[in-house]
């Protein structure tokens, strides 16, 4: 007879529960024994595979952005018009805001009088709640695409479950796009969704919503453009790319790196972000300074400047546009100069 205080047996129980719940458990010996395939890219430098969020506001030039990488990778074109592609592969466009008409022409705008590539596929309309269900029958027909875009996030995104928080609706939802590209290595998922209408310098706070979706994204990206402005920064953060900014361009809508490369178009945006809002004047005396790396005595960059100069040279060095080596000398910031400053200060 079993008294109430007696004790169940459970110990079978507990330790099968033990088992499943660390069947997945590694140690560092099988992890150091393990080679695992380099990162792929979509798009060279830029967009990795896995799950990506293209951020910006309305009617910066996210669909064209997004519609110009796709032809590019679909026909094996310059992507971004610098970056070369070494092959021709397959791609998805969800184009929830469009139809046939606006396609063609936005396609044949973009390939100037080339042919549409076959390996772009598009829908301009999916079932209700169904985004998921249509991406993975695309991908069973087609286990060889490198790129899907879903434009936009706000044309899929389903409403709460009963007793869900945004912030959980949010994560499910991406967190089910992400589940689609981490289970097919090469695939990159890129999702456009508008950003917040006050300016953050994080990129996570730029994502409108919770932040539910930007901790589901591997990658963020975020499109910086001021309204009618032809120039743009496209700012990318993620886990496996380098955090950056590249300068861009559009002329009939296609963006285009500022630059003949990634390098090249990262040191354009630099340079846009030093200039912006400050005069002919303060410009001309940091090209100056900048073109002597062992630097410049502020006499001479008086003599050519005028007086005024020492003034424009602490404002410079306030705003860590140039470095001051020591008393009275200038240069570029580098390694060198930074150096400099803190044997001076000892």
């Amino acid at each position: 007879m079993t008294s109430a205080y007696d004790t169940p047996d459970t110990s079978d129980t507990d330790q099968k529960d033990a088992e499943n719940l660390l069947a997945g458990l590694r140690d560092g010996a099988w992890l150091d024994a393990q080679e695992f395939p380099p990162l792929q890219y979509a798009v060279d430098g830029l967009l990795p595979e896995g799950f990506s969020l293209l951020i910006g506001p309305p009617k910066a030039g996210k669909s064209w952005l997004a519609l110009g990488l796709l032809l590019a990778i679909a026909g094996g074109r310059p992507a971004v018009g610098r970056i070369a592609m070494s092959t021709k592969r397959r791609v998805l466009y969800l184009a929830l805001e469009d139809g046939d008409r606006r396609m063609q022409d936005r396609c044949r705008n973009l390939l100037n009088g080339e042919p549409i590539p076959p390996l772009f596929h598009y829908l301009t309309q999916v079932q209700p709640g169904r985004v998921v269900a249509t991406i993975e029958a695309f991908l069973e027909q087609h286990p060889d695409t490198a790129l899907i875009v879903v434009d936009t996030l706000g044309k899929v995104m389903p409403p709460s479950q009963p007793g869900e928080s945004a912030y959980q609706r949010d994560y499910r939802v991406a967190g089910r796009l992400k589940v689609i590209a981490d289970m097919r290595p090469g695939l990159a998922v890129s999702v456009l969704h508008h950003d917040r209408k006050a300016i953050a310098d994080d990129f996570v706070d730029a994502v409108s919503g919770t932040h539910g979706l930007a901790g589901a994204a591997d990658t963020i990206i975020v499109l910086a453009r001021k309204r009618q402005s032809s120039e743009a920064v496209l700012k990318v953060t993620g886990r496996d790319v380098p955090e950056a900014e590249y300068a861009l361009t559009m002329t009939n809508g296609e963006w285009v790196l500022d630059g003949a490369n990634l390098a090249e178009a990262a040191q354009t945006a630099q340079h846009r972000e030093e200039t912006a809002d400050r005069s002919d004047r303060t410009i001309d005396i940091a090209t100056f300074v900048r073109q002597h790396p062992a630097g410049v005595q502020a006499k001479k960059v008086a003599e050519r400047f005028g007086p005024d100069a020492y003034k424009y040279l602490t404002r410079l060095t306030d705003d860590g546009l140039i470095s001051k080596f020591k008393r009275g000398l200038y240069g570029p910031v580098s390694e060198v100069s930074e150096e400099s400053e803190t044997e001076e200060a000892a």
